[in-house]
């Protein structure tokens, strides 16, 4: 068994790819637009799986998006998707001053939550050893739900 793709349902295609793909680094690999079925789907792959997103088609995520559909309920529902990252406060940082609320900082340097504008959480994960601890960071409260 092999791992392919999570899907998710998002309500604005473009508000979702400017956090997916400008915001937080992921790579567009393909799009189909489903004129009979009015939906959207589109496949992301992490920068450093490219390659092999590629060559297998996984792993990716998949945003779906119902052309008549603009929100929807909950977003925890099924988790959370997780990314292993070089710099976990580099990133962070890159996302706040991008507008992106952190919602669980990385006071461990090891794990943060963020979530998506359709309230998806996102688990950033430190590769390697846990960085040491670094302010802003270390004394940031958790904001809303992660």
């Amino acid at each position: 068994m092999r791992y392919l793709h999570t899907m998710i349902r998002v309500g604005d295609l473009d508000a979702a790819l400017d956090f997916f793909c400008a915001k937080l680094g992921l790579v567009e690999m393909s799009r189909m637009d489903n004129q009979a079925g009015r939906f959207t789907l589109v496949f992301l792959a992490a920068p450093e799986d490219v390659d092999l997103a590629r060559e297998r088609k996984a792993p990716m995520v998949e945003l779906t998006h119902n052309w008549d559909e603009k929100e929807y309920g909950g977003g925890r529902n099924f988790g959370h998707l997780a990314y292993r990252v070089k710099d976990i406060y580099a990133l962070c940082q890159k996302l706040m001053d991008a507008g992106v609320t952190i919602n669980r900082p990385p006071r461990d340097g090891h794990m943060a939550f963020v979530r998506s504008p359709d309230g998806i959480s996102i688990e950033l994960l430190q590769e390697g050893d846990r960085l040491p601890p670094q302010e802003p960071w270390a004394s940031m409260q958790n904001t809303g739900a992660w």
